[in-house]
């Protein structure tokens, strides 16, 4: 694999080089193999910093932050 070009494949659930699978199955690019392979619990992770957010929410439409 090329240095700094890795991509978790979420099809197949594993690292790979540039030249894997079709984009839309995969997560990157990351600059290295061990960050491609902790990907999924990175989106974890950001999912629950997201939900977590005080200013936002999922209250219904104009329920973010106020713009003035």
């Amino acid at each position: 694999m090329s240095e700094g070009k890795f991509y978790f494949c979420t099809k197949h659930h594993a690292v790979e080089g540039p030249d894997g699978c079709h984009p839309s199955d995969r997560l990157g690019p990351y600059p290295t193999e061990a960050d491609a392979e902790r990907a999924l619990e990175k989106v974890k992770e950001r999912n629950e910093e997201w939900d977590n957010d005080p200013n936002w929410n999922d209250d219904g439409p104009g329920s973010g932050p106020r713009m003035r």
